[in-house]
């Protein structure tokens, strides 16, 4: 199994939240407010330069994406930055963010950003869903984690980009800082804050499977670095939390 260097069995991701998005452009409007084709807005795509920028010698042996517009945008950007040869970009929609349910009629970008304030501040509780009818945190939670789990289990890399979402990101930092636990997972995922194109950096102890099959398991998470932004690594004058920037329309 490849590792990183000077050690035996420990593999690193670069977590990434996309860059910058408008939820009320023109084109999710234009889709009838689906999500899913929202693009980076041009201060978005100054954000994913940035974190390439700061990762352009890291050598990436795999890329990877959750197939959306923003998060491809925002690993393709990264990846342009590379000194080396970037590895292909793949897609992995296990990845997509949680799906939302309703919101209700909202008159405004504040009025939106309000009633988001704190929903992920539920996903601890029994049966929370993302929003009323949406899918529930502990069903994301699975597909999440598994996704993972399966890319830590394949062979021949040591050192990974994913280009995931702020849902996702704190569904998969909440499992590795309870001990890769999905029982324990969700109770941490409200501490982690994910601003715009922000890196995490997680490593991974792995080690051959206890019951004597074929390939590793997980030993342990360690997180190494949450939240960074390399377009502002103090955050100064980032007071809003992702959400109300998101919804801002001034956000820097």
């Amino acid at each position: 199994m490849s590792a990183l260097p000077g050690t035996t069995g420990r593999r690193r991701i670069y977590l990434m939240r996309h860059g910058h998005v408008d939820y009320f452009g023109p084109e999710i409007m234009a889709a009838g407010g689906d999500p899913k084709v929202v693009p980076l807005t041009p201060l978005g795509e100054e954000q994913a330069k940035a974190a390439g920028l700061a990762l352009s010698h890291v050598a990436f042996d795999r890329a990877v994406c959750s197939g959306v517009p923003r998060t491809r945008q925002t690993a393709q950007l990264v990846l342009a930055a590379q000194e080396a040869k970037p590895p292909v970009l793949e897609e992995k929609p296990e990845l997509v963010e949680i799906h939302g349910g309703k919101f209700g009629r909202v008159a405004s970008r504040a009025e939106l950003a309000a009633r988001m304030a704190y929903h992920f501040d539920l996903a601890g509780e029994p049966g929370a869903t993302m929003l009323e009818g949406g899918e529930a945190f502990g069903d994301a939670l699975e597909r999440a984690v598994s996704a993972v789990e399966k890319l830590l289990a394949e062979p021949g890399w040591h050192t990974m980009l994913i280009a995931a979402h702020e849902g996702i990101n704190r569904l998969i930092l909440g499992w590795a800082a309870t001990g890769c636990s999905r029982a324990n997972a969700l109770s941490a995922v409200r501490a982690f804050e994910q601003d715009p194109a922000c890196l995490n950096v997680i490593d991974f102890d792995m080690v051959p499977a206890e019951n004597g099959d074929v390939g590793t398991e997980i030993q342990r998470a360690l997180i190494k670095s949450v939240n960074v932004t390399p377009y502002n690594y103090v955050k100064h004058g980032m007071n809003m939390t992702s959400l109300e920037a998101i919804f801002a329309k001034n956000p820097r």
